[in-house]
């Protein structure tokens, strides 16, 4: 059974990216990725299989990145925040080198929530099958998702 160190070697940076695309503010990623962390540990107890473990730490990740949304978002008494455009830049689109990726990182950002959870996970190249099982949902409705994702992700980065 893996213990939380070994999370963290494994999947930092992923779960960095996730709270990363839940959260543009860069002290309350911090938050977000530290309230994943906890979640993580506390639930670890209940992993049944060792080798779904990167769909249970996603999923994880992506219940507690939703209701930090929520919570912001009740406390803004406004609908789920959009990143606006002319935001200042996190720490993970300083490490982006590439104009292009940034662009995508911020379109993902902006995507309505199923479709920024299933692209937040492939790109963390997890198979289908692995975010249905991390976001309790069919193989095909992750298709259906990441395809309308796409489309929007087109339309978006086209428009600029």
């Amino acid at each position: 059974m893996a213990d939380l160190r070994d999370i963290i070697t494994a999947y930092g940076s992923g779960l960095a990216r996730v709270a990363a695309s839940y959260e543009a503010d860069p002290a309350l990623q911090e938050d977000l990725l530290q309230d994943i962390l906890v979640a993580v540990h506390g639930s670890l107890p209940s992993l049944k299989q060792a080798e779904s473990l990167a769909p249970f730490v996603f999923r994880i990740a992506h219940n507690r990145s939703v209701t930090h949304v929520m919570r912001q978002a009740a406390r803004r008494k406004g609908d789920l925040p959009n990143l606006p455009e002319g935001q200042a830049e996190t720490p993970e689109q300083l490490l982006l080198a590439d104009e292009r990726a940034r662009m995508v990182t911020t379109a993902v950002r902006r995507l309505p929530l199923p479709y920024r959870q299933v692209m937040t996970l492939v790109l963390e190249d997890l198979s289908y099958a692995e975010i249905a099982e991390a976001l309790d949902i069919s193989v095909s409705n992750v298709g259906v998702r990441v395809n309308r994702a796409k489309a929007r992700l087109r339309e978006m980065l086209d428009a600029r």
